[in-house]
């Protein structure tokens, strides 16, 4: 029976346990990551496996959590290698009462534009892995954190496979993965994308998860996955805290929120799976459906069209002589400006449209997509008359966006509807076809129809078809503002879409035009105008919106509208014009990471200033701020390397200076970062490097898999008195505890009374603060901004 028939007619479907603790249990050796146990002791790990099958698992992950090129480098196997020998020997161990499911984890590196992989090489490695497993019998991804990762990998199997596919993100106490992204943004972006099944697994006991469940729910009509952690080790038994019988009770209460398909993660063994079998036989799957209105997302921010939202226009060439200066200058950091005072000027999604004869426009689209998305989390709007741009910027987005536009002509339908249905996008449709945009408000609601009927027909749920039903010069035609106002209150009442205008079209050749728009604006929404694309920073138009949604009972007590204008000075009629690049001020550009514009800004203050003043009164303020706000969930973890990058940039600025000049240097302290030996995941361990590196310390990265000698070695010889170690297995937490205490003994790092002289703080998921005292550390910090807290306390600066 395969994957998605014994999903259609079970009741339950029943997965493994943790591998990596039935390793660590019978204390299995390795060179170099468990994979390779494939290999060198098929017998055990299938054995593993066999355990499962015996406490009733229908599905087998296997040994192959890592197996991708980035992490076996250094290995001396291939991938083909040991994930052949992985699903032979679970395929051995199921002897057909089980299916065997690939399982793949991140790749170890984040992707562009928080990290360095991009996402055609995220893509590559995951493509690699789903050809070399071929004979499985499903494809699982899981402990997943960056969203435009886990897009890579469900397209290389949509792309490179026919199998079934099920994605698991993993999510912290604050509802949202270590990257920033939400429940609701995984179920909306994995389900446009057409995975089987999806949900959560590790980090978390199931008696945390069920704030992430509910949210996923919302989202998604699809049967949902738990395979959590068997709560948390207890740092005196090394054991987890929640035992099989109250790890099927945690479970059995999240079943009313969808759950069909279980199991467990770290900490879990094959009693705890014939438990969670046990309950399942007992209950009933209940399905439920998704109840949230149409919705796009970025990765950490939803906006549900449950209320009139404004589409920003002005990141799009059009009759805008500097942004297309712009364009053509490759000026990312004024695009990127016009994106953040659209913001504040009160847009919740942007429109972005970069068509100018004198550029490649595909790959300026996907540069614009990924620098957006590194400076703000707002859902975009990705306009392109060209199909091979809407795919680029498509495959490029990280979340669900809109796609601006198809029409009613059949060359058109046949080229974007695709690509809407293959990336899970929302589109605007537009009221047009191979004769024009007809007069009528009958003719236009006929396009709407067939277009309407054309998604559907490919899948496309009508709640993600906005239509537009186009705003065409009143001064030329009078008739048409009401056709427009006509057709567009049918669509809403008679199709159920959502609608989209462009609404300063209405006033062109006429005096006043601000009045006429405004006007216009309040008439289409009194008609059913879901989304009105428009200037956000002219306060008349998004003022009569707020003021709309206050009045028509969508902003429930004001809260939103009083927030908007309350002790505010009033807006500008329109916005001032931007500075040229440089004249920005420097906390400014650092805090929205405007890397040019910083770079700028401190060459100019080093004419006038000391440097050492520009880096403790302008930069780590700024780095200050933009840590607060990310503790407090305000921005997330794109926008803090965005942040740290454009800090790292004016550092660079601020050391060649000094280094003209003949100055010291601006070093507050020389920091080892290690990941721990047999640990190959360093993605935490980068992030809080370049952290650290935008704070002033030297960090001295010795990379992953570290044998402890050479952290002990390396202190010596440059007399370091800080290390940070990290590890995200639980099998190398003892590699961990090896490296402290190696440090601890050694003479050398100690102090004339014996005690020791380095400060060790650790990290990584598989920690907890009781765990990091009992092994010898001295701090435990949860994320990057806790390292850095802990490097001004010990350093004293």
């Amino acid at each position: 029976m395969d994957f998605r028939t014994l999903l259609n007619t079970k009741e339950f479907i029943l997965l493994d346990g943790a591998m990596g603790t039935m390793i660590q249990k019978s204390g299995a050796k390795y060179d170099h990551s468990p994979e390779t146990l494939n290999l060198t002791s098929p017998g055990l790990i299938a054995s593993f496996h066999r355990a499962y099958v015996d406490a009733g698992a229908d599905v087998l992950y296997t040994n192959t959590f890592g197996a991708n090129a980035y992490k076996l480098e250094g290995s001396g196997c291939t991938v083909a290698e040991i994930i052949g020998a992985a699903v032979g020997n679970a395929r051995s161990a199921a002897g057909g009462r089980a299916l065997v499911a690939l399982d793949i984890g991140p790749v170890g590196m984040l992707c562009e534009p928080a990290g360095t992989m991009t996402f055609e090489q995220a893509y590559g490695y995951f493509k690699e892995q789903i050809e070399a497993g071929g004979d499985a019998d499903l494809i699982v991804f899981e402990t997943m954190t960056d969203l435009l990762e886990l897009k890579a990998a469900v397209l290389a199997a949509k792309e490179n496979s026919d199998k079934p596919v099920i994605a698991t993100m993993t999510f912290e106490r604050d509802g949202r993965t270590f990257t920033g992204v939400s429940p609701a943004s995984f179920a909306l972006t994995a389900t446009g994308l057409g995975v089987d099944a999806l949900g959560v697994n590790c980090s978390l006991g199931p008696d945390e998860l069920e704030p992430v469940v509910a949210e996923l729910t919302r989202y998604t009509d699809l049967p949902l996955v738990v395979k959590a952690n068997a709560g948390l080790p207890d740092p005196n038994s090394n054991e987890y805290n929640i035992l099989p019988d109250r790890f099927a009770e945690c479970v059995q209460a999240l079943l009313p929120c969808g759950v069909k398909i279980a199991g467990g993660c770290c900490g879990t063994t094959p009693e705890y799976i014939a438990k969670l079998g046990e309950m399942l036989s007992s209950n009933k799957y209940t399905p439920v459906p998704r109840t949230a209105d149409s919705a796009v997302c970025s990765a950490s921010t939803v906006v549900e069209i449950n209320a009139p939202r404004i589409i920003g226009e002005r990141i799009n060439p059009t009759g805008k002589k500097i942004f297309k200066q712009a364009l053509v200058d490759n000026n990312i950091d004024y695009i990127l400006s016009q994106a953040l005072v659209q913001l504040k000027g009160g847009a919740e999604l942007l429109d972005v449209n970069v068509g100018h004869p004198e550029i490649d426009e595909k790959s300026m689209m996907v540069r614009v997509v990924k620098a957006i998305q590194s400076v703000c989390d707002a859902p975009l709007q990705i306009d392109s008359t060209k199909p091979e741009v809407l795919d680029a910027g498509l495959r490029s987005y990280s979340g669900k966006p809109i796609v601006n536009s198809v029409n009613g002509e059949e060359k058109s339908l046949s080229q974007v509807l695709p690509l809407v249905k293959k990336y899970g996008a929302a589109v605007v449709g537009l009221t047009l076809d191979e004769n024009g945009i007809p007069k009528t408000a009958e003719g236009r609601f006929e396009i709407a129809k067939k277009i309407v009927e054309r998604a559907e027909a490919l899948g496309i749920d009508r709640r993600d078809v906005f239509i537009d039903c186009l705003t065409l010069t009143v001064s030329a035609e009078q008739e048409a503002c009401r056709q427009t106002l006509e057709a567009l209150h049918r669509v809403k009442t008679e199709l159920g879409c959502k609608t989209v205008l462009g609404v300063s079209n209405i006033s062109f050749g006429l005096p006043n035009r601000g009045l006429v728009n405004s006007t216009f604006l309040t008439m289409a929404l009194e008609q059913g105008l879901d989304l009105p694309i428009l200037n956000p920073n002219i306060e008349v138009m998004s003022g009569a919106v707020r003021a709309f949604r206050v009045l028509s009972g969508y902003d429930k007590n004001a809260n939103d509208f009083v927030a908007a204008y309350n002790d505010a000075p009033a807006a500008p009629a329109a916005p001032a014009a931007k500075p040229q690049q440089g004249t920005a001020d420097l906390f400014t550009a650092v805090y929205s990471g405007l890397k040019n514009e910083g770079a700028a800004a401190t060459k100019l203050l080093l004419e006038k200033e000391d440097a050492m003043e520009i880096v403790n009164q302008r930069l780590i303020p700024a780095l200050d701020r933009v840590g607060a706000d990310f503790e407090n969930k305000k921005i997330f973890l794109p926008q803090l390397i965005q942040s740290a990058n454009t800090a790292q940039a004016c550092f660079d600025v601020i050391k060649s200076h000094l280094a003209k000049s003949g100055g010291a240097g601006v070093s507050k302290g020389k920091i080892i970062l290690a990941t721990v030996k047999g640990d190959i995941h360093d993605i935490g361990k980068n992030i809080v490097k370049t952290l650290l590196d935008n704070y002033g310390y030297t960090v001295v990265d010795l990379g992953r898999d570290v044998d402890p000698q050479l952290v002990v070695d390396t202190a010596v010889e440059q007399n370091i008195t800080m290390v940070g170690l990290s590890a995200l297995m639980t099998t190398t937490l003892k590699s961990m505890e090896d490296t402290i205490a190696l440090i601890r003994r050694t003479r050398e790092l100690q102090n004339p009374d014996g005690s020791s002289r380095v400060t060790v703080f650790v990290g990584g998921a598989v920690l907890t603060k009781d765990y990091a005292m009992k092994i010898g550390a001295d701090y435990y910090c949860r994320d990057a901004k806790e390292s850095v807290d802990t490097a001004k306390l010990v350093f004293g600066k």
